[in-house]
């Protein structure tokens, strides 16, 4: 089972000491170029400060982000997991997860980064700031990781349970023959109505990654995921061949 979570923009500070980005850390080594290119690209853009913010949307108090794109070859690196916060990820909370919740993380969980592609939860990165939409001078984002990152999804075998955002999934769809699940997140209202959330459906991503990541199941199949979440009382449904339906209080 692979469950694939989107980037956040905020990131935490630090890192192990001593360590530096080394791409040879990073799982699939196949997008090494692609990353090279990328990181090169936001190196570039980050020698001018003014460019940069424009180009990221920056305003004059995230000035901080241009300095983090300009260390990092140099910055400390920490697991993907624990680098993004931000609603999703301070949900998911993956400093208190116990030894064999960050194995099964480290083997189950992966981010899409504008910057690197697909990264394992336990991958070392450093502090970045690259969106989907950032605009490069040199490359597009999107023909840059939209094939790299398919051709990888392509070769994973099992359930993929994909909990990016719809702007994450275009710089890198889920081959169709697949066997995967765009999880989508919905509350109930007094009424009695299921509606779909928009910004507060990251918690609801993030306790749910968290739960699957503490009960260590590789699920094999939807149906097993879904006979889980029943006996958890955790509300999901089958939304046609390739959905699944989150509900949350």
């Amino acid at each position: 089972m692979l469950i694939l979570l989107p980037p956040s923009e905020t990131k935490r500070d630090g890192g192990a000491e001593g360590s530096t980005l080394d791409l040879a850390l990073l799982g699939h080594p196949e997008l090494s170029r692609a990353r090279r290119a990328v990181l090169a690209s936001t190196r570039r853009l980050a020698r001018n400060r003014a460019t940069m913010s424009a180009a990221l949307g920056l305003g004059p108090q995230q000035s901080f982000e241009v300095d983090r794109n300009r260390q990092l070859a140099t910055s400390r690196t920490m697991p993907a997991l624990l680098r993004y916060t931000g609603v999703l990820y301070d949900a998911l909370d993956a400093a208190s997860l116990d030894g064999p919740a960050l194995a099964f993380a480290a083997e189950h969980v992966a981010v899409h980064s504008a910057l690197f592609g697909l990264v394992g939860a336990d991958d070392p990165i450093p502090a970045y700031r690259l969106s989907h939409n950032s605009r490069l001078p040199d490359l597009a984002l999107r023909s840059t990781w939209r094939d790299a990152v398919s051709s990888v999804l392509a070769g994973r075998d099992g359930l993929i349970l994909d909990l990016r955002s719809e702007a994450y999934v275009q710089l890198g769809p889920i081959p169709p023959d697949r066997h995967a699940f765009f999880v989508r997140v919905a509350a109930e209202g007094p009424d009695g109505r299921v509606r779909a959330l928009n910004h507060f459906n990251k918690k609801g991503k993030g306790l749910f990654v968290r739960r699957l990541i503490e009960a260590g199941i590789d699920h094999s199949s939807v149906e097993s995921l879904l006979d889980w979440a029943a006996a958890e009382g955790i509300r999901v449904t089958k939304k046609g061949e390739s959905e699944l339906e989150l509900v949350v209080d």
